[in-house]
């Protein structure tokens, strides 16, 4: 007997074909170091050459032995997860559709299972635990017998209308992927959407149960990437707003020929040109400092990026410079000292002007220069700015 083994292409593609089924099918129914010896300088040369050699090859083939070890790893679990998908496709592609008549009598049962569900709650906040079975029907007022069908047949319709509709969520998370989520999750994801949305439907309104299910689908779709998909979560109504601004660039982009400037973009939002900028850099993904760089990924991405904030020594420098500074000033008279204080900005960061100064002090601006003349020239002194030079220098 002989066995084809499908390629990763040909995998891909069968993948890819029962998305389509899936989706089509919704639609239709809208759901070692040497040792060496020398004899003499030259050999010692010679043999550490050997070793150097030796070595270097050693370690290139061991990180060549490692990126190659992970690369199939990788392709391992991307094999296995398009394995588990593909059978996920093909299993709940052998669940039956529902017909219309089918839906409603599912959704009676569902109703009645949520009115049994609501009683045991209320029973629950009466009592302060979990009700029995027992306690449970005589708060329904009903045979335990009979309670335990109907409360069997209502968790079988919900599970029903679930796994009938679940080729609905295939063909809907579709349309979400590449958007930070994979498929699986997207599906997971759906999949809880479809469970609300079993769980809210009102057969009496009309309208048929995948065209309810679509919106809490979606919902719960969208809300997940908006809660999951990004580093640094969005608000839901700030990822929805850059979903519209995505859509309408796309739209005017077919209306113009070309790409839509900001103030297009904006006059088509009704919003002004500073929001939508700061929307747009809010939309930005944040990247790792540790992306690999280059053709043989030996670097790093915060390798290449200068440090714009202080050092830990700078921190250290500064306060030392303070305890020094202090010392220094309190060499000086008080009033001295609360002069220059005040004039270049060492208690708040403001320096103030003569004239504020001497308003604070109740004297005249040229009372204070002379204030601060003196001072100066006291600090001037050998004896003084001796351990200050010492950060000038540095």
């Amino acid at each position: 007997m002989q066995v084809h083994a499908l390629t990763s292409q040909q995998q891909k593609s069968e993948l890819e074909r029962l998305i389509e089924e899936q989706s089509h099918e919704a639609a239709q129914g809208n759901t070692v170091p040497l040792e060496v010896e020398p004899a003499d300088a030259d050999l010692e040369k010679e043999a550490l050459l050997e070793v150097a050699e030796a070595s270097e090859e050693t370690s290139t083939k061991a990180v060549t032995a490692t990126k190659e070890e992970n690369s199939k790893e990788d392709s391992k679990k991307k094999s296995y997860t398009e394995d588990s998908i593909r059978l996920y496709l093909q299993e709940i592609g052998r669940i039956r559709l529902l017909r219309a008549d089918e839906e409603i009598e599912l959704a009676r049962k569902i109703a009645d299972l949520l009115e049994l569900e609501r009683k045991r709650t209320e029973l629950e906040a009466t009592i302060g635990c979990e009700p029995t079975d027992e306690e449970w029907a005589e708060e329904v007022d009903m045979p335990l017998q009979k309670f335990r069908r109907r409360l069997m047949l209502g968790r079988r319709a919900k599970e029903k209308m679930v796994q009938s509709n679940l080729r609905l969520v295939v063909s809907i998370a579709k349309k979400y992927m590449n958007r930070g989520l994979s498929f699986q999750d997207l599906i997971q994801e759906g999949s809880l959407g479809l469970i609300r949305a079993a769980e809210k439907f009102d057969h009496e309104k009309g309208y048929k149960f995948s065209t309810y299910a679509t919106w809490w689908i979606r919902q719960a779709i969208t809300r997940a990437i908006a809660d999951q998909s990004r580093t640094i979560r969005l608000p839901v109504h700030l990822y929805e707003t850059i979903s519209r601004i995505k859509k309408t660039t796309k739209l005017l982009s077919q209306e113009l020929g070309r790409k839509p400037t900001e103030e297009e973009i904006a006059e088509r939002m009704e919003m002004t040109i500073e929001k939508l900028r700061f929307i747009a850099k809010s939309a930005q993904l944040p990247i790792s400092l540790e992306t690999p760089i280059g053709k043989e990924e030996d670097s790093r991405l915060g390798d290449f990026i200068e440090a714009d904030g202080e050092t830990p020594e700078d921190e250290v420098s500064k306060s030392l410079l303070r305890e020094d500074l202090e010392d220094v000033l309190d060499t000086l008279s008080p009033r001295e000292r609360d002069v220059l204080r005040l004039r270049y900005g060492l208690e708040d960061g403001r320096m103030k002007t003569l004239e504020e100064i001497g308003q604070i002090f109740n004297v005249t601006r040229e009372r204070i220069r002379q204030i601060e003349a003196k001072a100066l020239r006291k600090l001037r002194h050998p004896n003084r700015n001796s351990i200050l030079k010492e950060y000038i220098r540095t």
